[in-house]
C-alpha cells in the first residue's frame, strides 16, 4: 500500500513535483575501457558487422531476431538502410577498441523523454564480442547514458520468453523480471511470448558499482578471463 494519499485518503504514487523530461539519446560516442559505443553508420559499419555476424556459421544467433539471417552483403545492407538509420530506435554499433571493427549492435528504442521510459533491443552481439568483456561493457555504456548523463527513471529489456541466453543476460545485468505477456505479438511465422525486465533509477547507483568493480583491470587475467564473475560484486 501507497504511503502517499490524495485529498480523498486514496493511495497514490509518490510525487513528482521537480520531474522535467529528459532529452533524447544524443549522436555522440561512448568510450569504455575495451569498447565504444557509437551511432551506427550504414557506410562505415556495414561491411564490418556482415563480417562480424559472419562467424555465427549456424545462424543459431538469429534465431530470436524478427529479420535476417540474410543471403548477401547487399540484402543485409539494404535491411540495414530500412530499419538502422532513424532516431528510434536508435541503433548503436560496438566497436572493439583492439581492433576498430564493428563486432556488434544494440539500440535505444521506444523512446519516451516525457516520462523517462526507454527500452534497449535489437541486441545482436557477433562471436567475435560473446563471452568477452566487450558485451558486457556495452550494455553498461548504455546504462549509464540513460541513467547518468540523460535522467531516465526506468530502462527496459524485453525478449522471447524462450529466448534463454537473453533471459539469463537480463538477470545477470540487473534487470529484475516483470512478467510473461502472453502472444504478444509474432514474427518468422510463430507466436511470441514477451518477457519484460526492468531497472529503476533507485537500483542504479548498486548496479553502477557492480559494473564497475567487475570491468575493472584487476578483475581479468593476462589472457582477459574474469577472475570473479559479476554476480560477486553484487550488493
Amino acid at each position: 500500500m501507497s504511503e502517499f494519499k490524495n485529498e480523498l485518503g486514496q493511495p497514490i504514487g509518490p510525487p513528482l513535483s521537480d520531474w522535467q523530461a529528459c532529452d533524447r539519446p544524443p549522436k555522440t560516442s561512448i568510450t569504455g575501457q575495451y569498447c565504444r559505443v557509437e551511432t551506427l553508420d550504414l557506410e562505415k559499419h556495414a561491411d564490418d558487422l556482415y563480417q562480424a555476424y559472419g562467424n555465427d556459421q549456424d545462424h543459431s544467433n538469429w534465431t530470436y531476431m524478427p529479420y535476417g539471417p540474410f543471403d548477401s552483403f547487399e540484402d543485409f545492407k539494404l535491411w540495414m538502410s530500412k530499419t538502422c538509420c532513424g532516431s528510434d530506435p536508435h541503433f548503436h554499433t560496438v566497436i572493439d577498441l583492439k581492433s576498430e571493427k564493428a563486432v556488434g549492435v544494440a539500440s535505444l528504442m521506444r523512446i519516451e523523454p516525457a516520462v523517462g521510459v526507454i527500452e534497449v533491443g535489437h541486441i545482436h552481439f557477433s562471436p567475435l564480442m560473446q563471452r568477452t568483456p566487450i558485451s558486457t561493457e556495452a550494455l553498461y555504456l548504455l546504462m549509464k547514458r540513460v541513467f547518468d548523463e540523460l535522467g531516465y527513471r526506468r530502462y527496459e529489456w524485453k525478449c522471447d520468453s524462450l529466448n534463454g541466453p537473453s533471459n539469463k543476460a537480463a538477470k545477470r545485468l540487473g534487470f529484475v523480471p516483470e512478467g510473461i505477456f502472453r502472444q504478444l505479438t509474432m514474427y518468422k511465422g510463430r507466436s511470441r511470448d514477451t518477457a519484460w525486465y526492468s531497472i529503476i533509477d533507485s537500483e542504479w547507483p548498486a548496479l553502477k558499482a557492480m559494473f564497475e568493480a567487475w570491468l575493472s583491470p584487476e578483475n581479468f587475467d593476462e589472457s582477459g578471463k574474469q577472475l570473479k564473475p559479476l554476480q560477486r560484486f553484487r550488493s
